[in-house]
């Protein structure tokens, strides 16, 4: 069985352009499309989209909806995961895992992977989740996204490739950093027994 780390893939790219089972659309509460990445996917999957998601009933913060990929089929996308991120109103200062915010953020990874296995999707691709217009801060959410990602790819076997998809290449650097740290905390923890 491939290790999990070795199933997480971080890259630089237009989520829209991905070959994967199921893109991950980072949504407002709505699901009626917005800006960012919630516009390229809504833009990319056609109207068809917006009219599906009209019947939906919209989508409470930390959770997630799954739709069909519409105009995205063509590239090979079977499936789109909506999920509302939460506004940061946070305190930096506090540890990680103690604000609202950030349990909310990690109920989006969560079940996005969960409707992701429940669909049967092989490859998923996730955006950053809140760090755009709602400001969530990029280091935190970059810890948050890629530790619940590794700890649910230790218990299941699908989805068998993640991929971290970013905005620009210093997003990507945050992301690895987050990797480094976590390796970096596992090895030091192995030595001291």
């Amino acid at each position: 069985m491939i290790e999990p780390l070795d199933r997480i893939e971080i890259v630089t790219a237009d989520i829209t352009t991905l070959r994967v089972d199921a893109v991950v659309n980072a949504a407002n509460e709505s699901l009626l499309g917005g800006g960012g990445v919630d516009g390229a996917i809504h833009k990319a999957a056609g109207p068809e989209l917006l009219e599906h998601c009209k019947t939906l009933g919209g989508c409470p913060t930390g959770l997630a909806k799954i739709t069909p990929a519409f105009g995205l089929e063509k590239s090979g996308v079977q499936h789109i995961i909506h999920t509302v991120g939460p506004v940061w109103h946070g305190d930096e200062a506090q540890k990680l895992g103690y604000t609202l915010e950030d349990t909310l953020l990690a109920s989006c990874y969560h079940r996005s992977l969960t409707l992701a296995i429940e669909h049967g999707c092989k490859s998923l691709a996730f955006p950053n989740i809140s760090t755009g217009v709602y400001h969530f801060p990029k280091q935190r959410a970059a810890r948050i996204a890629f530790g619940h990602v590794l700890g649910f790819l230790s218990k299941h076997g699908l989805p068998e490739k993640v991929v971290l998809c970013c905005f620009s290449d210093s997003d990507a650097q945050v992301i690895q950093e987050a990797i480094d740290t976590r390796e970096d905390w596992m090895m030091n923890r192995k030595r001291m027994g």
